[in-house]
């Protein structure tokens, strides 16, 4: 509990009908230790809560409304103005009370900011800013402890001095150089060693009047402080007209998180992921307007607050990253590269091919193995399938190493004449890795009568995105980082109605995959092919072929010669 001191700067005018008849008993009221004012937080019970208002007045609300039930003591500063606001919004982290913005005379949200003080049966108001140098008492009905109870609003000048007046103790005075950096510095106040942080003045900054002989002396009463907040988060865009929300946030002891409002996917920034996964928040609230259009946001949030990371860094795949891969199958040379060695050889294999093209990337360059874990057969097998399936569990020591040395995973599907989904759900206890993703290999999917090399095989769109639906549901539920899926192709002719593709879900990076071989005007003519009409928003893959490139492409030559610039190159 914190006393507020005397104020040598404010002009009181006390209103007779709020204080006529009470000369009577003045000497005993003051003889009298004033009450406390009360405050009370709680977070919402939903985990996720948007604040997405255009207007910063209803946003302050909102928040408000958020994390408090009830503050006897409020602080405004004017809608616009952002050196009151800061100077306000330091006053309110200090004293632990919200900050409400005030809109211009006669707007629509004056009525919401007047039934918001009613409800959190605020008795004294102070405005930082506000206009005028005053102190003035009115009788507000409110649903206090009382009745009927006098709300006194104060009217402060929006300078340094004249806030570190009304405050229990002086703060030090921290200048910052704009607003953005000042919504930067007060997310990272400490309510319990708050700083004052204040604006440079312009020009058009009003000077101080001096005092008049009508100011008197005024000894607010005390606040007594809420509980401190735990297990509460608030993402907020960098965007100063979020400064009121903020304030009110860290006033609540709830932690803050800046997001671009460029870019609000909290899954975007592993800054983000990182205070997210560290805070484990019960209860977030997003506060910007960008917020209001980011598809999926409750699975976002769920997912950044794991704190788990894919291989380098946050939680989205591209175009943060390029990916450099070995195919192929564990102990199986004759399948790809992927097996001509052991576990530990093929990690450093994969590292040393990543590094060869990170010279020559604008973005970091991640390796990883594309693990064939379905391997098409010439014999239908016991189940008629002309597929051979690798058990997930003898698959996990290789997946399991990749994953513990940064290296990404996909498990590649090669279903003969079964469908796509049924095989994907036999290594969903390996899909539920965060580093572990998905490729679809058409070439290799046969109708009822067909065998495999006798023809190319081909899917049609509805089979793909029974995939698509069932990896994004899977990803989700269980709160991952963004998978990749990948879809092999190097004719039309093998993903049918491929523009009905589903791009719906962010949960999913989709990757069309080129993997043309042979001479490289051949190969240069299949990617640009299989580039037209294709649907919005997939990233791309190249294969380069060791023994079947006539020649294989270098490194510097892939990412040169090839364009667009692959977002993966596999070697086979």
């Amino acid at each position: 509990m914190r006393t507020l001191r005397r104020s040598l700067t404010l002009l009181l005018v006390a209103t007779v009908a709020a204080l006529g008849g009470l000369t009577g008993c003045m000497a005993e009221e003051e003889a009298s230790p004033p009450s406390a004012l009360q405050a009370r937080t709680a977070l919402p019970i939903a985990f996720l809560t948007v604040v997405a208002d255009v207007d910063p007045v209803l946003n302050a609300v909102a928040v408000s409304g958020g994390l408090y039930e009830t503050s006897e003591f409020v602080v405004t500063a004017p809608v616009g103005n952002d050196r009151a606001q800061l100077l306000a919004a330091s006053a309110a982290v200090d004293l632990g009370v919200p900050l409400l913005l005030t809109p211009e005379f006669g707007a629509p949200t004056t009525s919401v900011v007047s039934a918001e003080l009613t409800r959190l049966h605020a008795s004294y108001v102070v405005s930082v800013g506000g206009g005028g140098r005053s102190v003035s008492a009115t009788t507000t009905p409110s649903m206090t402890r009382r009745a009927e109870v006098p709300r006194t609003r104060l009217s402060v000048p929006a300078t340094a001095d004249a806030v570190n007046a009304i405050l229990p103790n002086p703060l030090r005075i921290v200048r910052v150089a704009s607003a953005p950096l000042a919504l930067t510095a007060l997310a990272q106040v400490d309510p319990l060693a708050p700083v004052l942080l204040e604006l440079p003045p312009t020009s058009d900054t009003a000077p101080t009047p001096n005092p008049s002989a009508a100011e008197s002396e005024i000894i607010l009463p005390p606040i007594s402080r809420a509980t401190a907040l735990t297990g509460g988060l608030m993402l907020a865009t960098d965007d100063p007209a979020q400064l009121a929300g903020v304030a009110t946030a860290r006033a609540a002891s709830v932690m803050v998180t800046l997001v671009p409002s460029s870019r609000p996917n909290p899954q975007a920034s592993a800054e983000t992921v990182t205070a997210l996964g560290a805070a484990a928040p019960t209860a977030v609230l997003a506060v910007g307007e960008p917020f209001a259009a980011e598809p999926s946001l409750d699975y976002k949030v769920r997912a950044a607050a794991s704190g788990t990371q894919v291989p380098g860094g946050g939680q989205l795949l591209f175009p943060d990253r390029r990916f450099v891969a070995l195919y192929g199958t564990p102990s199986t040379p004759v399948l790809g590269v992927l097996g001509e060695q052991g576990v530990a050889e093929a990690i450093a294999r994969a590292k040393q091919m990543a590094a060869a093209y990170q010279p020559f990337s604008d973005r970091p360059v991640i390796p990883m193995h594309e693990i064939i874990a379905t391997v098409a057969a010439a014999d239908a097998g016991g189940d008629g399938n002309y597929s051979n399936e690798i058990p997930a569990e003898k698959l996990r020591p290789w997946v399991e190493a990749a994953g513990a040395a940064g290296i990404y995973v996909v498990l590649d599907l090669q279903p003969g004449r079964t469908d796509f989904l049924s095989q994907a759900q036999r290594y969903s206890s390996l899909l539920e890795l965060p580093y572990v993703g998905l490729a679809l290999d058409p070439e290799w999917r046969l109708g009822p009568d067909q065998r495999h090399l006798a023809q190319i095989g081909r899917v049609d769109i509805d089979e793909i995105n029974a995939v698509v639906g069932w990896l994004a549901e899977l990803t989700n539920e269980h709160a991952l980082p963004q998978k990749l899926l990948v879809l092999h192709q190097f004719r039309p002719s093998m993903l049918q109605n491929r523009g009905a593709l589903d791009m719906t879900h962010p949960e999913l990076a989709l990757l069309l995959h080129v993997d043309g071989l042979g001479g490289q005007p051949d190969k240069q003519a299949t990617w640009s092919t299989l580039h037209r009409d294709a649907p919005l928003g997939v990233a791309w893959g190249w294969k380069n072929f060791i023994d079947e490139d006539r020649p294989m492409l270098t490194p510097e030559q892939t990412m040169t010669g090839v364009a667009p610039t692959p977002d993966l190159v596999t070697y086979q």
